[in-house]
This record gives C-alpha cells, sequence and structure tokens, in this order.
C-alpha cells in the first residue's frame, strides 16, 4: 500500500538547562503523536488497528487524560475509558482537546521553580512524584504511544516518518 513518505525528524536541538532539555523532548514526541492523527480519514483514524482495539483517536484522547493527570492533578476514574473516543469526538475536537491541555501543562511545567518539587496531584492519591520524574515518565509514555501510532497510522494508509 503506497502512503505518504515523510522526512523522519530527530530529536530536537534544546534549550539550556535539564527542564528545557525534557520540555523539549516532550513537546517534540507531543507534536509527533498529534501530527499522526491530523489527516487520518473516518472511520479509521477511531477503528482499532490491533486486537485490544488501540486507535490512533484513542492514544491522542488517553494522552490528554495522562497530560491532565501528572501535569495538573486531574483524577481519572477509568484508564481504560480514556482510549475509547465517543461518538461525538472527533479528530478537531480531540486534537483541540490535546493541544490546549498540552499548553496548560507547559505553564506548570514553566512555573515550577525546581525540577525537584512536587508536581500537581489529584487528591486521594499519595505524595506527589518529583516534576523531574513527571517529565522523565511523560517522556517516556508519549514517546511508547507514539510508537504505537507510527504503526497504526503506517497500517491506515502507509504513512510513514514524524
Amino acid at each position: 500500500m503506497p502512503g505518504r513518505r515523510a522526512k523522519d525528524s530527530g530529536p530536537p536541538w534544546t534549550g539550556a538547562g535539564e527542564k528545557a532539555t525534557l520540555r523539549d523532548f516532550l513537546d517534540h514526541l507531543r507534536t509527533s503523536i498529534a501530527d499522526k492523527v491530523v489527516g487520518t480519514p473516518e472511520p479509521q483514524v477511531r477503528a482499532g488497528g490491533v486486537p485490544s482495539g488501540t486507535s490512533l483517536l484513542g492514544l491522542l484522547k488517553h494522552l490528554t487524560y495522562v497530560e491532565r493527570f501528572y501535569f495538573l492533578g486531574e483524577d481519572v476514574d477509568n484508564w481504560r475509558a480514556t482510549m475509547r473516543p465517543s461518538v461525538e469526538d472527533t479528530v478537531d475536537s480531540v486534537l483541540a482537546d490535546y493541544r490546549s491541555t498540552v499548553d496548560r501543562a507547559n505553564k506548570v511545567i514553566d512555573a515550577c521553580p525546581d525540577l525537584a518539587h512536587p508536581a500537581p496531584r489529584p487528591p486521594r492519591r499519595g505524595p506527589a512524584p518529583s516534576m523531574r520524574w513527571v517529565l522523565v515518565h511523560m517522556i517516556e509514555e508519549t514517546g511508547r504511544h507514539a510508537g504505537h501510532a507510527d504503526i497504526l497510522r503506517e497500517q491506515i494508509d502507509g504513512s510513514t516518518g514524524r
């Protein structure tokens, strides 16, 4: 199946300092997964591409909830449900929600004076991890799901690259 071949972009050249480096890598991965959703037609964008039912739209919706949990302190009752787009969800609405959440999360990151300080934490969840831990975890989480998105998008229309 012929598809769009894009030049694969490497990691970003980052600003000085630990926080800038971590945030720039996270932003690079955030853009990468959002770009995999852009231009994917319905119904393929929401169709499960693997037996678990994982879809491109579901991955982006899930990452929106993960960002809110770790950076905004919002609780999640059912993590499994975050992977399932609703009938009302559209590519545009999920992308807008993700990008808005990322903007809010970046404000929290930027306001953190020391990465050893605790990140926001939902009520009832025990001690908060450090902002450093959350940034590293979110790089891992977003990178993992960006890899899933790479495979799903290639299955849909042959598109590769970031």
